[in-house]
């Protein structure tokens, strides 16, 4: 698993609205060129809305969400021929008033191996990326 966690000085609720509103990725998240929801589906997530996302070197692919806990977190998964993604998008309280935000993409099936290679430092860089965008996001910066 390819994972990133950051500590967010701003309230749990907060943080997660700003994740949850992928509808405005596009506009403060740069590891995200365009991003259509498919199908009727809205921002913030539900269980099975479909959006197609394209990304600097990387093929576009369309994700579809598995699982929503609002306020907490949201799955969703793509797929393209011997690959399944799984990118979590999780948000939790700190102790102190503030959020800890763990964003992570598992690599599954035949070809992880080569996805991994291919992508891998890649896919680091972005999740840590947008750990980064999302403070600024959340905080005005």
């Amino acid at each position: 698993m390819i994972s990133s966690t950051r500590t967010i000085p701003a309230p749990p609720a907060q943080v997660y609205a700003a994740l949850a509103d992928v509808a405005h990725w596009p506009d403060w998240l740069d590891t995200v060129d365009s991003l259509e929801l498919l199908d009727g589906a809205a921002s913030p997530p539900a269980v099975g809305d479909r959006a197609t996302i394209r990304q600097p070197r990387l093929p576009a692919a369309t994700w579809t969400v598995t699982e929503v806990e609002p306020g907490h977190h949201f799955t969703w998964e793509s797929t393209a021929p011997g690959l399944r993604f799984v990118g979590r998008h999780v948000v939790e309280p700190s102790g102190d008033g503030g959020s800890v935000v763990t964003l992570g993409i598992d690599q599954q099936g035949p070809l992880r191996g080569l996805a991994r290679l291919l992508w891998g430092r890649l896919t680091q860089e972005y999740v840590d990326r947008e750990g980064v965008c999302l403070e600024n996001r959340v905080l005005g910066g």
